[in-house]
């Protein structure tokens, strides 16, 4: 399998944390993919990372679609649970976290247009998704205490994207419960694998 990436997408982040926690890192071969150039975009007409390549050649998108399909490959315990409250928990926590990176992301990318042509509205307005996102999260974190599953490593992917990304947003000092949680969850070998570059 091949897995088109970049290295400080947060949804990158989550595909190669569900294939390390799976035991499927050694079969995805990660091939570093510049989203400007067409030459690609046969498997994401989207233009975004990541995109991935199955064994058989089909190309699969969006990061939920691409680790649930990893889940599917193989026999260990599952980071999607089958059914049940605890699945919809874990659905809610992945859609949850996916909104704090999608946020972000475009803060970070009007924040970099150039002066004369960025809104202070529109950054404002993404930081307050995060904030109030964070909020919801610290309300619910005992939810992500437990095994692995899709919602606490999209979760911590997305913490660890606000912290590259957004450095002065100090969601810590708000959410005490949920920075506890992360310390230690950032330990396992799925996130430490997986941390971006410095920005």
């Amino acid at each position: 399998m091949k897995l088109r990436f970049s290295p400080t997408s947060p949804f990158v982040r989550k595909v190669r944390a569900v294939a390390v926690a799976t035991g499927l890192d050694s079969r995805v071969e990660s091939v570093r993919t510049e989203t400007t150039d067409p030459s690609w975009w046969g498997d994401n007409p989207l233009g975004k990372v990541p995109a991935l390549i199955t064994d058989e050649g089909k190309a699969l998108i969006d990061s939920p679609v691409i680790c649930e399909y990893l889940d599917s490959l193989h026999d260990g315990p599952k980071v999607f649970p089958p059914d049940g409250e605890a699945r919809w928990t874990a659905l809610q926590n992945q859609a949850l976290a996916d909104g704090i990176m999608d946020a972000c992301v475009s803060c970070y990318q009007e924040m970099r247009r150039p002066d004369g042509e960025r809104s202070a509205g529109w950054i404002e307005r993404q930081r307050g998704k995060v904030d109030r996102t964070v909020a919801t999260l610290e309300a619910e974190a005992a939810s992500l205490e437990g095994d692995p599953d899709i919602g606490n490593i999209a979760v911590g992917c997305a913490l660890g994207y606000i912290d590259l990304r957004m450095p002065d947003f100090d969601w810590r000092a708000s959410a005490p419960r949920l920075a506890n949680w992360y310390e230690g969850f950032a330990k396992n070998p799925f996130m430490t694998e997986t941390e971006p570059p410095p920005a």
